[in-house]
């Protein structure tokens, strides 16, 4: 979510990006091929960022500094044997930084990537300020696609007479029954539709395995009214973007459908109606062992690698407060909101201030029902107008598609800007916005709802990358908390009696429903009930990068804590995040899953400590 990734510099001369960007490279690949490793960490700049998705390190690490270069490339240069670096389109140039997009080989694989050099302010020359490798394939294990794409239709002899259905109907009736899948994964909504792919597409014998009825009831169940808050150009699906004449937001059974087609085109393995009761890691065998309901059906499987899908809003958080039990009225989790309907004539108090409580209070009062948002701590609010202009323009929308911006430079460019710096560009745009919207800020603050901004003022991406809560994307219900229309109360709830909530200075807030609107747990969380407690706490902390703002301590991780990358816990895995991580990590994930099912070695650099159990 930047607009623009260059800060001014120094004045670095006349010479031609390209150049510059070409001159670099092919200093760096001798380097690197002669083992130099003081002669490529003298390359880049003191305050400098090498971000790696798997293609070094078979990690999601960013190294930052000369010295946590030089260690990685210590441990992990020669067997990775990088070559053949070269930009893979014209460089650009603003205010003297030089960017490129890059392709580069590696002993196992390809990969693309992003530099940055700027000059360096004693000597002139130029020196890396960031760079971005990922891999984008195995050799030998390339998905079939373009001109390697698979016949499908059977010309001539072949000893295989069967029909595609045939094939399908063998292959479902054998996976999971006398054929294990050397991947589980746990979680049936965007993030494990979008790796079952990934990992259809490399030909990992996988399953994806979910409690709903149909792939889609994620959206589909929740509160009729909702619909994304991101827009289109970020939001698609690996492989199959959404088509010219989709939604700019997606109502949520649009996107349900959506992911059930989904499902089927890319033939997805994929078991509906199932719940997983228990999974147990065995060590010696190095296998787990996973016990599930199909259909009503108990069943074992036996997994090599389990990847747990279950998403940053898949388990609810619901609080517990003294006289819940005596409240005569209903009390459910947003999550399992119905939406208005059936809510006529009765008062609707709504605990939080996010984006479900702001959703489904506007839904409420627009059906004439009388609804209170309580409030408990400040709120980040962003205009969903003015987040798609100044946030998310340059890389996400119409204008960036006409001007040549393709979702894959767009998730590179965007992934290639480091976490350590990123708030520093995050706060001119918030800045921007606050300015252009600062009538819309204050009649907010005139009604009484507390904003924030982010512990920095970094705005909205930050505080979910860090935390994943404590924001909302307008889309009109802050003009309804503005003119008095959702009605607004403030404070931590004391109780609750048979007909009310009490708040903690006294006010009773007279009640028919309860809502709690008060987000979600960890993904540590599901570990923890499916497999133990213990497990759970060898893993530790998931999500939050260890920045030290609230609700992420530190020590600074550098990367999503835990997220689609190897665990303390051997054969585990988390996946999950918004569409946009959902597409772009899941080829992260599923090429680490394909190297250890091939038997490719994988070597880890910087496997994260644990230093948080939840």
């Amino acid at each position: 979510m930047t607009q623009t990734l260059e800060p001014t510099t120094a004045e670095a001369g006349t010479t031609d990006p390209q150049q510059r960007i070409d001159a670099w490279l092919a200093a760096f690949e001798s380097a690197l091929a002669a083992r130099d490793i003081d002669q490529v960490t003298g390359m880049f700049a003191t305050d400098s960022f090498w971000r790696d998705l798997v293609s070094f390190t078979w990690n999601l690490k960013t190294v930052e500094g000369r010295e946590q270069i030089a260690d990685m490339l210590t441990t992990r240069l020669a067997d990775t044997d990088p070559r053949a670096f070269r930009s893979a389109e014209p460089a650009t140039v603003e205010d003297d930084v030089a960017s490129a997009f890059i392709e580069f080989e590696t002993a196992t694989g390809r990969g693309v990537g992003h530099l940055r050099l700027r000059p360096d302010a004693a000597s002139g020359d130029d020196v890396a300020w960031t760079l971005l490798t990922t891999l984008q394939e195995l050799k030998g294990h390339e998905e079939p696609s373009g001109a390697t794409r698979v016949m499908g239709a059977v010309h001539g002899s072949d000893p295989d007479r069967r029909s595609w259905a045939e094939k399908r109907a063998d292959e479902d009736a054998t996976l999971g029954n006398t054929r294990a899948p050397y991947v589980l994964v746990i979680g049936g909504g965007q993030g494990g539709i979008a790796l079952g792919a990934r990992l259809r597409q490399l030909g990992v014998p996988s399953i994806v395995v979910d409690r709903h009825d149909r792939p889609g009831d994620q959206w589909r169940k929740r509160y009729k009214s909702l619909c994304l808050h991101d827009p289109v150009w970020y939001d698609h699906l690996p492989y199959l973007p959404f088509p010219a004449n989709w939604p700019v937001f997606a109502p949520k059974d649009k996107i349900g459908d959506w992911l059930e087609f989904y499902t089927k085109v890319m033939e997805v393995p994929y078991w509906s109606k199932t719940t997983c009761l228990s999974a147990d890691y065995d060590e010696q065998a190095q296998q787990w062992t996973v016990e599930i309901e199909r259909d009503g059906e108990p069943m074992t499987l036996h997994p090599t690698q389990l990847v747990l899908a279950t998403g940053m809003s898949g388990k609810a958080n619901v609080p517990s407060f003294p006289g819940q039990d005596e409240f005569t009225g209903e009390q459910h989790h947003s999550s399992r909101h119905p939406g208005p309907d059936g809510y006529a004539g009765k008062k609707v108090v709504v605990i939080g201030a996010n984006n479900s409580a702001h959703d489904i209070c506007k839904a409420l009062v627009e059906n004439g029902i009388d609804t209170t948002m309580v409030q408990r701590s400040s709120t980040h609010i962003v205009r969903s107008d003015s987040l798609m202009e100044i946030g998310l323009g340059a890389l996400y929308s119409e204008q960036a598609v006409e001007s040549g911006m393709t979702t894959k430079k767009a998730d590179l460019t965007f992934a290639s800007l480091p976490y350590r710096i990123m708030h520093e560009f995050q706060i001119p745009l918030y800045d921007q916005i606050r300015e252009r919207d600062k009538d819309f800020y204050d009649r907010l603050e005139a009604a009484g709802f507390d904003l924030d901004f982010g512990d920095d003022d970094s705005g909205l991406f930050m505080k979910y990358l860090r935390r994943g809560s404590g924001y909302y994307i307008d889309v009109g219900a802050c003009d309804l908390v503005a003119d008095g229309t959702i009605k607004l109360a403030h404070g931590d709830v004391d109780h609750l009696t048979e007909h009310s909530v009490v708040l903690a200075d006294g006010t009773e807030l007279d009640a028919d429903v309860v809502v709690y609107a008060t987000g979600y747990g960890s993904m540590n969380g599901w570990a923890a009930d499916l497999m133990g407690q213990d497990v759970a706490d060898r893993v530790g902390k998931v999500w939050g990068l260890g920045s030290e703002t609230t609700k992420d301590p530190g020590p600074w991780e550098g990367e999503q804590r835990n997220m689609w990358k190897p665990t303390q816990q051997p054969g585990l895995w988390f996946h999950g995040g918004n569409l946009h991580q959902s597409r772009h990590y899941s080829l992260y994930l599923a090429l680490q899953l394909k190297a250890r099912y091939e038997g490719i070695p994988t070597p880890v650099y910087g496997l994260q400590d644990v230093h948080h159990l939840s």
